[in-house]
């Protein structure tokens, strides 16, 4: 037991170490604007509601009467929006101005402000639409592909404080907060506000964003993170490729459970994503794979990116592109993009993993961080104050332990994990799991056990912690995840009618798994071995069925 203990205390202790604290104490509501369409009632019902529930001052909520649809005109833009809403802040003192020429010009320049975040309500459109008519001098010097003025609505409202300066519309303009460390940074006296929205397919949904975000915070965010890569070595996509491994070696780290696929294509339609905690991967134009199943195994507060130039160019659709349907699957916070970007102007997904997971940034302010450029196609979906890491692991474990959470059993497998990540040995592992009450009650951490069995040479003790585990799961992408581990590691110990009778209930509960040819052709050497020859007769000809070449249709 003394053992166990100190493992416990060494991996706490650990993840608390390499945890950097942010330098900037956690915003509350008062820090907050809301804006709202009035022409929308239920645009006021999602402001009301995210008010409420963060505390907003009832005054520093802002109707106005704006746009129906997704998109607006530039002229509608500045006129209804962007030029009232910067008077309002200046005329309630959200934002106190001074004359100042450190910019090479006279303009206004914002010295205090009381405000860090502004938050965009369902029914405040999300595009600008684009102004072929537009002319503005020294956009010549500009690439022929970045002379455009279209833009997303939320990235443009970024750089109110500086609206008096009048930077160009055309083309993005560079963050020069990309990659900053020090939250306290990102300031209207800087020169940005930090923006996002309460939208998506509903109202409802948009409601729901703050609460699964003051969830999180309560009980942390839990589960295990999915990297999509599509094993690019070269060429100019590679940055994207980067991006994404960082952030998957980034949640290894600090002992997250991180799945990393490298195909080319995306993760395929059953594929077993159980337990999402975090998703980023790029490249199909609608959600596809497991994201397009009728229910996605999202945990409370998940945060899901898909990389695609219009990711976000249908925000309120619930079937169309990726930030629609992530939202509508469960997803608690995203980032999209409302027009083509480049992969230059998108999201670095290395930025966002280190100072939303690691740092303890909230939302909006690790999204502005991991964006290259403002003033062009971004919008950040999410409560911005969402701050899931703002407690040490330690304080977090013994805050679940207190309330006796079943979602402590996260907590312990952070601590295995951690202690994996710095060459603990397994054995001393299995025995901190084996002396944990937890993992008698729990999938998680029977798996785990399994897997430390397997990797210390003890198959009938891992056979016997993926059975349990497969009992006690209670999603259908967890069980068809341990259902393969157990028939595979069945099958290596040559148990084969066990490995067969699991493989027959797997094919039973999951008769549409993508992957079903690669079932039977495991099914038949079962068979084959056993000498079932029905069912040998029978699996032949489906995998026959199915190697079939489809035919194409006359021209």
């Amino acid at each position: 037991m003394k053992t166990c203990r100190h493992l416990l205390t060494l991996g706490l202790a650990l993840a608390s170490l390499n945890t950097v604290v942010t330098t900037h104490a956690a915003d509350d509501g008062s820090s907050v604007v809301v804006v709202y369409n009035s022409r929308v009632p239920a645009s006021k019902e999602v402001a009301e509601h995210y008010a409420q529930a963060r505390n907003v001052p009832a005054d520093q909520l802002v109707g106005l009467e704006l746009s129906e649809g997704e998109g607006m005109t530039r002229s509608e833009f500045r006129l209804g929006l962007q030029e009232p809403l910067f008077k309002k802040f200046r005329d309630a003192g959200w934002f106190k101005t001074k004359l100042d020429s450190s910019s090479g010009r006279l303009a206004y320049k914002v010295v205090e402000s009381s405000i860090r975040h502004l938050v965009l309500c369902y029914g405040v459109p999300v595009r600008i639409q684009p102004e072929p008519g537009l002319v503005e001098r020294g956009t010549e010097q500009q690439p022929a592909q970045l002379r455009r003025n279209e833009a997303a609505v939320d990235s443009e409202l970024t750089w109110l404080p500086i609206l008096e300066l009048r930077p160009l519309l055309s083309g993005p303009m560079a963050n020069e907060f990309y990659g900053q460390t020090n939250s306290a940074a990102f300031h209207p006296t800087n020169g940005i506000l930090l923006t996002a929205r309460l939208d998506g397919p509903t109202p409802e949904i948009a409601k729901g964003l703050v609460d699964q975000a003051l969830a999180a915070e309560t009980n942390g965010l839990w589960g295990r993170t999915y990297f999509d890569l599509r094993g690019i070595r070269e060429g100019e996509y590679k940055q994207g490729e980067d991006w994404i491994r960082a952030g998957s070696e980034i949640t290894r780290q600090l002992g997250l459970p991180t799945i990393i696929d490298e195909r080319p294509g995306t993760f395929s339609t059953n594929f077993p994503m159980s337990q999402i905690a975090y998703y980023a991967g790029w490249y199909d134009p609608h959600a596809s794979g497991p994201f397009a199943a009728a229910e996605v195994d999202f945990m409370p507060g998940a945060v899901a990116y898909h990389l695609h130039s219009f990711s976000a160019a249908n925000l309120r659709s619930a079937s169309q592109n990726w930030v629609g349907p992530l939202l509508a699957k469960g997803a608690a916070a995203t980032v999209g993009f409302v027009y083509e970007p480049y992969l230059g102007g998108t999201l670095d997904v290395g930025v966002f993993t280190a100072r939303f997971f690691h740092q303890g940034f909230s939302l909006s302010e690790a999204a502005w961080a991991a964006s290259p450029v403002l003033s062009w196609q971004t919008t950040v979906i999410g409560d911005p104050l969402y701050r899931p890491f703002a407690l040490g692991p330690q304080q977090l474990h013994e805050r679940l332990a207190q309330r006796k959470s079943p979602l402590i059993e996260w907590s312990h497998l952070r601590v295995v994990d951690l202690n994996l990540a710095i060459g603990t040995r397994a054995t001393e592992l299995t025995g901190y799991l084996e002396e944990v009450p937890e993992t008698a009650t729990s999938a998680v951490l029977s798996e785990k056990l399994g897997d430390l069995y397997g990797a210390v040479g003890k198959p009938n003790s891992a056979v016997l912690m993926y059975r349990r585990a497969l009992g006690l799961a209670t999603s259908k992408p967890q069980r068809a995840r341990l259902s393969m581990s157990l028939a595979d590691k069945l099958l290596a110990e040559g148990k084969q009618a066990e490995a067969w009778e699991v493989l027959e209930n797997f094919g039973r509960e999951f008769p549409a798994y993508e992957n079903q040819l690669e079932v039977y052709r495991q099914m038949l050497g079962v068979a084959e071995k056993l000498k079932k020859d029905a069912e040998v007769k029978n699996l032949r000809e489906k995998i026959e069925a199915l190697e079939k070449p489809v035919a194409t249709p006359p021209q």
